[in-house]
């Protein structure tokens, strides 16, 4: 049997469960406010809406003997309310949520009451798995664009770094030709073009491996590296 506190902590639970998934999604809408539209639609339909709008003001009407603020609150033809916006974005922080916590409370015993324990509790269920959904898809939608700047970050440093191998390539090249012009200096040039060399070869290798474990950017990697490499 639910008690008037436990309705009262399953109003503040729903509540604070929505301001996770609103400030996961960057709504500016009082979480309070959005419990209540969520509701509407969920309870609503078993009741219709000229139901669902006789509920809401009788439960308008006992909420307000504990908060005097609701007074301006007005509920609609359509079961909407006018006014718990405003209230809502005037609390402090403190009390933020507090005053909808106590008219979703009083709307969810008339419910309790008029529909039963098993009914009501599995259409809020519902709405609580919306929430988490809402929370866990922009979630996943931040970790999916972060994820996607790195790659575009490290397949930018893998196009840099090949570049730069093309040009030790084109480098040592240069040098060995001086050892054909150049004689007297060929063991030195010879030398000092074959370490340079060594060098894209050690870049190269790096790059692929790198490459293979950045996941993304394999194929693009793959094609770019071998196509320096000798």
């Amino acid at each position: 049997m639910f008690t008037p506190k436990k309705t009262r902590d399953l109003a503040r639970s729903l509540v604070a469960r929505e301001a996770d998934s609103s400030a996961a999604s960057l709504q500016t809408e009082p979480a309070s406010v959005r419990v209540y539209e969520k509701l509407r639609r969920q309870l609503g339909a078993p009741v219709g809406t000229e139901g669902f709008q006789s509920l809401a003001t009788r439960a308008l009407a006992l909420a307000r003997s504990e908060s005097p603020k609701l007074n301006t609150v007005q509920v609609m033809a359509n079961g909407g309310l006018r006014g718990l916006c405003e209230i809502e974005s005037q609390t402090n922080s403190d009390d933020y949520g507090e005053v909808g916590v106590i008219l979703i409370a009083q709307l969810l015993g008339l419910f309790l009451t008029l529909l039963g324990e098993s009914t009501t509790l599995r259409l809020i269920e519902d709405l609580r798995v919306q929430a988490e959904i809402e929370t866990q898809s922009v979630a996943t939608s931040e970790r999916a664009a972060v994820a996607a700047s790195e790659d575009l970050a490290i397949a930018a440093a893998f196009e840099d770094l090949l570049l730069e191998i093309d040009q030790l390539r084109k480098v040592s090249g240069r040098i060995s030709n001086l050892a054909d012009k150049h004689p007297g200096m060929e063991e030195g040039l010879l030398s000092a073009a074959g370490s340079i060399r060594s060098i894209a070869t050690v870049l190269d290798v790096f790059t692929l491996i790198r490459s293979k474990a950045g996941g993304p950017q394999e194929d693009a990697s793959d094609f770019q590296t071998n196509r320096y490499m000798n």
